[in-house]
């Protein structure tokens, strides 16, 4: 952290000692600007902060932040089901800001959020549900891009209880936030899919949301989770779920004002007459949770076309994750895979390829 004399060097126009009376080489009506200006940067802790981290001036900090939420290279790649999904990376040095941002501020993130939670996975998500009869899926559409810098001041206003001075507050929504278009003063800011700071900062944009719904759902005898867009309910009562949808939507319309919406498209009402799938992952019948027979059938064929030398170093490096998340999910499938294949063959997948 900078010292308040480095600061105050940093800040103000140069001085000179005459005497022992200190003048300055500006006019007077400049130093007196200058010195407002300082005022205001001694309270804005978060760019002090990246100045110190990154061995820069504050002035300097500023000057690259004020048009940040332009510094990003879009791309688009293809949804697992239909669709593109829009990738904004942001540059190098604002991926820097941005890290340092999570590093100084701790964000919360509620019991019932299993995504971007160190130690936590999809795994921990479905078991969750894996002891429950019925269960209901919901999907929030565009979930990233939904969210403004007006979400995140309401949201960290309510759970911290302070806010950001103005001036931070405007550089700190070009650090986060991603501008949808490249013209000047043009283009709606909302979080990138891509950008290091999202995760953290959309678990915090939920956190009043998915502790009001999880007191409806203790109300009511029902499990729930979110894995980042994804919503799961869950229960042993017929019926139970059938309003959780109008609740959902009551809720998000009270604390995001209709700025994050449902994607009905993907909501599901299932049982354990049918096949159960949370997160990717099946819930089996008998209480715990698995692959899946179709994924099962496709490592299983993967790993014929191994052994008989028909996949590439791309395709085993594919098997490889595969059977890590195997092991993950559902390790006695390994060992399946160990009868039938033999050791040494699974072995050899595992193996890390030397880049040639």
């Amino acid at each position: 952290m900078f010292s308040h004399s480095k600061l105050v060097s940093l800040l103000l126009p140069p001085l000179e000692c005459k005497n022992i009376a200190v003048f300055s080489k500006e006019p007077m009506s400049k130093l007196v600007t200058s010195l407002g200006f300082l005022s205001r940067a001694l309270k804005m802790k978060t760019i002090l902060e990246f100045a110190s981290r990154t061995e820069q001036s504050p002035d300097q900090v500023m000057r690259y932040l004020k048009s940040a939420s332009k510094k990003y290279k879009v791309y688009s790649i293809l949804k697992r089901t239909h669709g593109r999904r829009i990738i904004a990376q942001p540059a190098k040095e604002l991926k820097q800001y941005q890290n340092i941002f999570l590093d100084t501020h701790s964000l919360p993130v509620h019991s019932c959020a299993y995504a971007y939670k160190k130690g936590v996975s999809i795994k921990e998500n479905a078991q969750q549900h894996v002891e429950n009869n019925y269960l209901l899926k919901m999907d929030l559409e565009n979930f990233f891009n939904s969210i403004t810098p007006d979400i995140l001041w309401n949201q960290w206003e309510d759970h911290f209880g302070w806010k950001f001075q103005s001036i931070e507050k405007v550089l700190l929504e070009q650090t986060l936030f991603w501008s949808t278009s490249k013209k000047l003063n043009r283009g709606k800011l909302v979080l990138s899919v891509g950008a290091p700071s999202s995760p953290a900062l959309s678990n915090l944009c939920m956190y009043s949301f998915d502790r009001e719904l999880q007191e409806i759902c203790q109300t009511y005898g029902v499990s729930y989770t979110r894995y980042a867009d994804d919503l799961t309910f869950s229960t042993q009562l017929k019926g139970r779920l059938i309003k959780f949808p109008d609740y959902v939507e009551n809720l998000l319309n009270k604390h995001f004002s209709k700025k994050i919406l449902i994607n009905n498209r993907k909501t599901v009402f299932t049982s354990k007459a049918h096949n159960r799938h949370v997160t990717g992952i099946t819930l089996a019948n008998n209480g715990v949770i698995s692959l899946g027979r179709k994924r099962k059938r496709y490592i299983k064929h993967l790993m014929h076309q191994f052994i008989l030398g028909n996949i590439d170093d791309e395709e085993r490096m594919h098997l490889r994750g595969l059977l890590a998340f195997s092991n993950h999910i559902e390790p006695s499938f390994i060992s399946t895979l160990r009868n039938k294949y033999g050791n040494d063959v699974v072995q050899r997948v595992s193996e890390v390829i030397n880049e040639k």
